[in-house]
């Protein structure tokens, strides 16, 4: 079953001078709901209503949250990327949390028996990669698959503007590309979460009993500004727009400035000849533990002051990769760039010496095939 408050999400856009009011703090359309139910929490640092935690407010209005699922980065948001996260209780609380970054990525029956209904939120950054949406696809799974209703409270995508990038391929699924989507896909979470329902993209097709909570008074042809960094190294709105070019650079010798107070806002190597912006990565605690080029003097570009409305792109990575003579000594994880990418056909255009815009231009028959099923879940305005 899929219940979004579509009338209400209308009313609501009607005063277009409000502020955005993301799912959560919409708390007359979902708190009467929720009164009397055990909840189970899939939530981090940037689950807020207003100033407070989710967890913390549900709690206040004497709401039984009985237990919290954590995704990558841990419920406090201070895990390095990829790090493995234990079981633990919130020492606020004493409430229990489970990670599902680790051995068990989707919550197993037993930890749901003793629940009621189930609450997704967590701040999305609108690229296929970040692991978030990994997470919510295996809780509608198991929700569906243990009779649990899941609501998801929805937030704006800060890259919700527009689509770009290569559509994954079945044989490139892994936790960071899922579906048959674009790297860049322009869906909020909940948009999301109706699409994997209703294109049958949980496993064996079922479909999770879902409530969307919409935001207010959003589009998405509008910038959003994120109150909380999504995770350790998308500290500002520079990095979460230059996320979607600069984490291909994962895959390579490169440093995108982990170790640093501006990852994904520049681009370095040991080499001079990479360009004459300098920075050396440190470890740094709550950020990076041990990032690439650790204590080695970077060459490269500063990106702190690209333009903000600039969309995915692969000039960065071309520049680079043209600049290394052993093209092996800077793309160093093939395997990973494929998953990355959702294909292996985008490493062959670039070996191919394919420029820019015939790779771009190679995306564009899948991206319209995407956008139309997009557009039928979409609950909010559309960029074009």
């Amino acid at each position: 079953m899929r219940i979004v408050w579509m009338l209400l999400f209308l009313i609501g856009c009607q005063a277009s001078a409000q502020e955005i009011q993301p799912g959560a703090e919409r708390t007359d359309l979902y708190l009467s709901q929720l009164e009397g139910k055990t909840i189970g929490l899939i939530c981090n640092h940037t689950s807020t209503v207003g100033e407070l935690h989710l967890l913390d407010f549900l709690l206040n209005n004497k709401l039984a949250v009985k237990r919290v699922f954590s995704p990558e980065h841990g419920f406090r948001g201070n895990a390095d990327a990829g790090e493995v996260v234990a079981d633990q209780r919130d020492p606020k609380t004493g409430i229990e949390v489970v990670s599902l970054y680790g051995e068990n990525k989707k919550p197993r029956a037993d930890q749901l028996a003793d629940l009621d209904v189930l609450i997704f939120d967590i701040q999305d950054v609108g690229v296929r990669f970040y692991t978030y949406i990994s997470t919510m696809h295996y809780v509608m799974e198991a929700c569906a698959q243990n009779n649990k209703p899941l609501f998801v409270f929805d937030r704006p995508n800060p890259n919700g503007d527009y689509i770009a990038g290569p559509v994954l391929k079945p044989e490139f699924r892994s936790f960071v590309g899922m579906h048959p989507i674009p790297v860049v896909h322009g869906c909020t979470v909940g948009e999301l979460a109706q699409m994997m329902n209703g294109e049958g993209w949980l496993e064996n097709e079922v479909a999770c009993d879902l409530t969307v909570v919409p935001v207010a008074n959003y589009t998405h042809d509008m910038p959003y500004s994120l109150p909380v960094k999504p995770s350790p190294n998308l500290p500002n709105d520079q990095s979460i727009r230059l996320y979607p070019s600069l984490c291909f650079f994962e895959a390579t010798s490169a440093s995108i400035g982990r170790g640093t107070y501006f990852p994904f806002q520049v681009i370095g190597y040991p080499d001079e000849r990479m360009g004459d912006f300098q920075f050396t990565p440190e470890s740094i605690d709550g950020m990076s533990k041990n990032p690439k080029q650790l204590g080695k003097l970077c060459y490269g570009v500063d990106l702190r002051t690209a333009p903000l409305d600039e969309t995915f792109t692969l000039k960065y990575f071309l520049d680079f990769y043209h600049k290394f003579e052993d093209k092996s000594e800077f793309l160093t994880r093939e395997r990973w760039f494929n998953l990355l990418a959702g294909t292996d056909e985008l490493l062959k255009e670039i070996r191919a010496g394919k420029s820019l815009e015939t790779i771009e231009k190679g995306w564009q028959k899948e991206l319209d095939a995407y956008n139309t099923i997009r557009k039928n879940y979409l609950i909010y305005p559309d960029f074009n």
